[in-house]
């Protein structure tokens, strides 16, 4: 997977899960996704006033990691579950370097970040209980799971959507004013703005959170929720209470890796996931920025 997936390294070790890092560039810099602490991101964009680029892996980061694994076991099968491809460049690149190598297949999640993390960790989890499934198997448990998912997510600050043109200055200022904050969710790959909640940001998590929950069921035996640098820990602490309010039995955090792919502009604070039409746990991930967006 694309480090962009968010699978976290203890998911990464326990189901022989390898991400292959994606990239962001700074001015004239150019590092691998990750390896930059995102306050760093986050104090150069409010000092300069410029928006972080990031691009997708490129083949040969992919050749890299498949000859790698290849190299470590002749006989295994690799499976690529990739980041959607309408935002990003990678499952081609990813195609492009599977040729000449039979032994890689991949296909296309439609999610980004922890979206995608669900995609692939449910797969692994399938995988390791039908170690004798085929290719054709695994893919098809992983498209049964992605039209289950749903995706969404809510700024906390609109002054990173502003600076990356995605908003006007009269938007922006509007919004700031009457304190709205858009909901925006992820439908077959793209973005789109559905809903938009207005108030404090504790005020709008939870409305983001009741907005999500009421599209179906929902198991409440468990809510993960995740975080990037800067989400006050207030807010931590009110949607642990808050989770435990609605009825979830066990509530659990993971902090998001990736946040300088968010501040340049995909996804902002808070997303949802959830499976549709059938009982599933439901995933919610609040982040913020350090003086921004998540």
């Amino acid at each position: 997977v694309e480090s962009g997936s968010d699978v976290t390294p203890e998911l990464c070790e326990r189901y022989g899960i390898v991400r292959v890092p994606m990239h962001v560039t700074i001015g004239d810099e150019t590092v691998e996704d990750g390896s930059i602490d995102p306050l760093e991101i986050y104090s150069r964009c409010n000092e300069f006033g410029v928006m972080p680029k990031t691009s997708g892996c490129a083949p040969a980061d992919f050749a890299h990691v498949y000859d790698r694994i290849h190299a470590e076991q002749p006989d295994a099968t690799i499976l690529h579950l990739a980041y959607s491809e309408v935002t990003t460049c990678s499952h081609q690149s990813s195609k492009i370097a599977a040729k000449g190598r039979d032994y890689v297949f991949s296909m296309d999640t439609r999610f980004v970040s922890v979206g995608q993390s669900l995609v692939v960790v449910e797969t692994a989890k399938y995988i390791e209980a039908h170690p004798d499934a085929t290719v054709d198997e695994i893919f098809a448990f992983a498209n049964s799971v992605m039209d289950r998912v749903l995706l969404g997510f809510v700024p906390t600050d609109l002054a990173f959507l502003k600076a990356g043109g995605r908003l006007s200055n009269v938007a922006f200022l509007g919004a700031h004013l009457l304190k709205i904050k858009p909901c925006i969710e992820v439908t077959d790959g793209k973005f789109v703005a559905t809903k938009k909640f207005r108030g404090s940001m504790l005020k709008c998590a939870r409305a983001f959170i009741d907005h999500m929950v009421a599209k179906g069921e929902i198991d409440y035996s468990h809510i993960g929720l995740a975080y990037s640098v800067g989400l006050s820990q207030e807010l931590r602490d009110d949607m642990e209470v808050y989770a435990h309010d609605l009825g979830f039995k066990d509530v659990t955090w993971t902090q998001v890796a990736v946040s300088s792919r968010a501040i340049a502009a995909r996804r902002p604070l808070a997303r949802c996931l959830r499976l549709r039409r059938k009982v599933w746990r439901l995933s919610i991930s609040i982040a913020t920025a350090a003086g921004g967006l998540r």
